[in-house]
């Protein structure tokens, strides 16, 4: 991919990630390490971005979703296509179709296990072929969950000789706002699954991104409300474990079963220690259900997305972005009962702020880290970035990874 004239095509420049990505993209690469170029569907649009930001000597690209042959032509100037195009299941099928069979590398934000499952069974082989390393979930879902667990079994490889068996995730603390596409990604997966009782059996996999041929059977924790011994204090399950987990436990599967056939992993969020953090789990655990219910009903689910819920496009204030912040703590236990701990903690918002520059250190380590010899595919951060996104995301977007024991 010599020849490409770009490193990386942000697609979706215009949305709201896609200008926080855009600004980012600017300061970072000022010093022309990485050569790149906006997309999307409107010119005056993208010019607009272009012209607030001041975008000297990046090149404007025009492809809608739809329109393949306009995709194809972005997709011959570019060693990577980083999308910002949600939701995905509805908007992003043709571009990995494109990707996968042009040979370009491609990651996104997406959080929508049952499009992931789709684009994999029907663009995987062309991915191989072609040599295209398609890496999906390079936001705050998954990378944290994903990287952290990889860099606990690196340690505890090191320290024990031996792989975890277990991981458990803890959210110590977050702040920021929920985003409006992240929003519409949910009310869609929604939407398929209320029709879809094959869907629904899917979603209950925690194994259903994992290859077909996987040997993996084991029960995996059900995350309930319950007072947790190894941090002293009560858990509620974490609303982004649903892809997180599936993600996880693919990178293990891409790794040789690295961590272990049997290996268990759980997310949950950290309440509280008292009486208070109790009334906290009950209270965040009926709310997730209660809106999951609230979305499949069709009435309800008007009223939220009309009235209550933040729409596509938008999301929290600069302000809010700058003052948001993510704590997650990984609590790993060996067959022999050995433990190790380790910290990943995030200096903006995990929706927008933080997410903006993994997504773009992701990118960045597609195009520029990975060696030659490594085949195209579907991969997961972890299994294709590994060590290399960790330094990129340490030195560059203001995460940090750090054992605790």
């Amino acid at each position: 991919m010599a020849d490409k004239k770009f490193d990386i095509v942000v697609y979706g420049a215009t949305s709201f990630v896609g200008q926080i990505i855009t600004r980012y993209m600017h300061a970072q690469f000022a010093d022309g390490s990485i050569v790149w170029a906006i997309a999307g569907r409107s010119l005056s649009k993208l010019q607009q971005v272009s012209d607030a930001i001041g975008l000297s000597g990046v090149e404007i690209i025009v492809a809608d979703a739809a329109d393949e042959g306009a995709l194809r032509q972005m997709c011959a100037q570019t060693t990577v296509v980083m999308s910002t195009v949600g939701p995905y299941a509805l908007y992003g099928d043709l571009l990995v179709e494109v990707c996968a069979t042009t040979g370009t590398h491609y990651c996104d934000l997406t959080g929508e296990p049952q499009w992931i499952r789709k684009m994999q069974l029907r663009h995987e082989a062309d991915a191989i072929k072609s040599g295209a390393r398609i890496v999906h979930c390079c936001g705050f879902d998954s990378i944290p969950s994903d990287l952290g667990v990889h860099f606990l079994q690196r340690n505890a490889l090191e320290q024990f000789g031996h792989s975890c068996e277990r991981i458990d995730m803890r959210v110590v603390s977050m702040k920021g706002g929920a985003s409006g596409g992240t929003i519409a990604s949910m009310i869609n997966m929604v939407k398929e699954a209320v029709g879809d009782a094959d869907l629904r059996r899917e979603l209950q996999d925690p194994y259903s991104l994992c290859p077909q041929n996987h040997k993996f059977s084991i029960v995996q924790p059900d995350v309930k409300i319950a007072y947790d011994e190894a941090t002293g204090g009560w858990i509620a399950p974490f609303i982004m474990a649903g892809i997180n987990t599936r993600v996880v436990h693919r990178s293990n599967a891409l790794s040789n079963n690295s961590y272990g056939v049997e290996f268990k992993y759980a997310e949950a969020v950290l309440t509280g220690k008292s009486a208070s953090g109790k009334r906290k789990a009950q209270a965040a655990h009926w709310g997730v259900n209660a809106l999951m219910i609230g979305l499949a009903v069709p009435p309800i689910r008007w009223l939220l997305e009309t009235v209550v819920l933040p729409k596509p496009g938008e999301g929290p204030s600069e302000k809010a972005q700058l003052e948001g912040m993510f704590d997650i703590v990984f609590h790993g236990s060996t067959a022999k009962r050995e433990t190790i701990r380790c910290r990943v903690t995030g200096d903006r918002d995990p929706g927008y702020g933080s997410t903006a520059k993994m997504l773009s250190q992701a990118a960045a380590c597609l195009a520029k880290d990975v060696p030659k010899a490594v085949p195209g595919g579907f991969w997961t951060p972890a299994t294709i970035l590994g060590d290399k996104l960790i330094e990129r995301l340490e030195a560059h977007a203001g995460l940090t990874f750090e054992i605790l024991d």
